[in-house]
């Protein structure tokens, strides 16, 4: 029940109580929750206080809605462990055929185009250096979770959009540049919130917030070879953070 003498606002403790219910397994997924009217009966509390609850929960992607019929459990969110994340995961170089996945547009670009290229491949000032841009999405249960954009240089790679839009396999692509084959990452990790370029490919409103990953992945010389920027619904993704121990 909720505690009216509680510091911790009505809405919040409801909005908790629900999360309870769906974690539990009371409220299945795709099960129906009850009304807003049923709830304000339920635990005796207002209806805008039951509003701002559902509005959150559904917002942060655990109830949707279906307009006439009510308000209903969202699957569970795609779980990503952060100790098995390398930063690999979304990498080009790294896919076994990168030409079969969800590409959803294949580019040309210089790093005056994008000048934060020029500092995460080291170019120096004045200097023009071609990239190839290759955009995918990645789905779970027929729905998308994330939009991935991937950076590398022509200069190493000259012939990465033809092989990607040919569909060779890894090891083509790589044939004779082992010394270009990833070997570290340094990833970061921000919440951001989606332009309309996002929100065209995760479907989603502009403005919802997403987790962003970024990559920046190196050969064993040391020379960064990829850099992969992964955007990832958060109403539809969860983190687990786990030691190591």
């Amino acid at each position: 029940m909720l505690n009216k003498y509680s510091g911790i606002p009505l809405y919040l403790q409801l909005k908790n109580l629900i999360i309870e219910k769906i974690e539990s397994g009371e409220y299945e997924e795709n099960s129906k929750i009850p009304s807003e009217q049923e709830l304000c009966e339920m635990y005796n509390i207002s209806r805008p206080t039951v509003r701002q609850a559902i509005s959150e929960l559904t917002s942060s992607g655990y109830l949707y809605k279906e307009k006439g019929k009510g308000t209903f459990v969202a699957k569970p969110k795609a779980q990503i462990d952060i100790r098995d994340f390398r930063g690999f995961s979304d990498s080009i170089l790294e896919s076994q055929v990168p030409g079969e996945k969800e590409i959803v547009f294949i580019n040309e670009l210089d790093n005056g185009d994008f000048p934060k290229l020029s500092n995460i491949f080291g170019i120096p000032d004045n200097q023009v250096e071609r990239f190839a841009q290759i955009a995918y999405i990645t789905k779970g249960s027929n729905e998308v979770l994330s939009l991935v954009t991937s950076f590398l240089p022509l200069g190493l790679f000259p012939s990465i959009i033809h092989d990607i839009k040919e569909k060779k396999p890894s090891y083509d692509i790589l044939k004779g540049k082992y010394s270009l084959v990833p070997y570290k990452s340094r990833s970061t990790l921000e919440v951001i919130y989606s332009d309309q370029a996002d929100s065209q490919y995760l479907r989603v409103q502009t403005g919802q917030a997403l987790i962003k990953v970024e990559s920046i992945l190196t050969s064993r010389s040391g020379q960064v070879v990829e850099l992969v920027i992964s955007k990832y619904r958060a109403d539809k993704c969860r983190f687990v953070f786990r030691d190591n121990k």
